[in-house]
């Protein structure tokens, strides 16, 4: 199916297809709607995310990315810091001697292979509602009921709250920022967001690893036989300007502090000026 749609794509022109494509993810997205804001879980996850609605105002986060860069960061400086991590980061935890405040996964290969690693984990974790399904009953029963976010990989937008639909923008680091928004961050600072892949190929499409990761700070990562997908930097791209905007907008910042990242969206800072 997916090569019959590239296939379309190639032959007609944006102008006939993309009207339809569009219109077709709406009507999913409106199929969506019910189960996500009514069924138990959400409404938990909703009373969750109002009672973080702007619980950090005017303070800063870091937004901790997995690039291989992490290992040229002096992390220990993060300490005491707001601190969102994403996927397998807890990878570190054990040599940091410290784990993030929060952690988010929202691609459904990750949390589908990982999920007992995340229900271990003794922090507030955001999952998207469509990864709902690898999530047992008696699973969750057993460890605190995640929080929900009803995220969305069509519709680009901003969230300023998180207790609606967001937008994925190919990359968790996108949902990071708008959750960083809606709990009333000032100052969102990117580390270990290299913005740069050596595995190459048609975006979005799922491999599976055939040895060491060279992409994330341990070679584990996505190691011998996990499967995901290869990155779509464009998309992403289009989701950073969107959230540098909105930043702006609101009189707020996103900053990045990535050791040689290659990302040009956000203002670049120096990591060890920040301490």
């Amino acid at each position: 199916m997916t090569d019959f749609r590239q296939t379309v794509k190639n032959i007609f022109p944006p102008a006939l297809w993309q009207p339809i494509s569009e219109a077709r993810y709406a009507l999913q997205r409106i199929a969506d709607w019910p189960m996500a804001n009514f069924h138990p879980w959400r409404r938990e996850s909703m009373r969750q995310l109002s009672a973080l609605k702007d619980i950090h105002k005017g303070q800063r986060c870091f937004i901790v990315g997995n690039g291989p860069s992490l290992k040229d960061t002096d992390i220990s400086k993060l300490k005491d810091e707001y601190t969102f991590g994403m996927n397998r980061i807890y990878l570190a935890f054990e040599d940091w001697g410290f784990s993030t405040n929060f952690l988010v996964s929202v691609n459904d290969l990750v949390v589908e292979q990982c999920v007992e690693d995340f229900l271990a984990l003794d922090m507030p974790c955001f999952f998207s509602w469509h990864s709902r399904r690898f999530f047992s009953q008696s699973a969750i029963a057993a460890a605190q009921l995640p929080i929900f976010l009803h995220t969305t990989y069509t519709g680009p937008k901003f969230a300023a709250d998180a207790r609606g639909r967001l937008w994925e923008g190919a990359t968790v680091t996108y949902i990071c920022l708008q959750l960083a928004f809606h709990m009333g961050f000032e100052q969102s600072i990117l580390v270990g967001v290299d913005h740069s892949f050596s595995s190459t190929g048609q975006p979005n499409t799922t491999v599976v690893s055939q040895g060491n990761d060279r992409d994330h700070f341990d070679p584990s990562y996505f190691g011998t036989g996990f499967r995901w997908q290869l990155p779509d930097l464009d998309t992403s791209e289009i989701g950073y300007a969107i959230a540098h905007d909105a930043y702006l907008a609101a009189g707020r910042e996103v900053l990045d502090a990535t050791i040689g990242g290659q990302l040009t969206v956000f203002p670049k800072t120096d990591y060890g000026s920040l301490f």
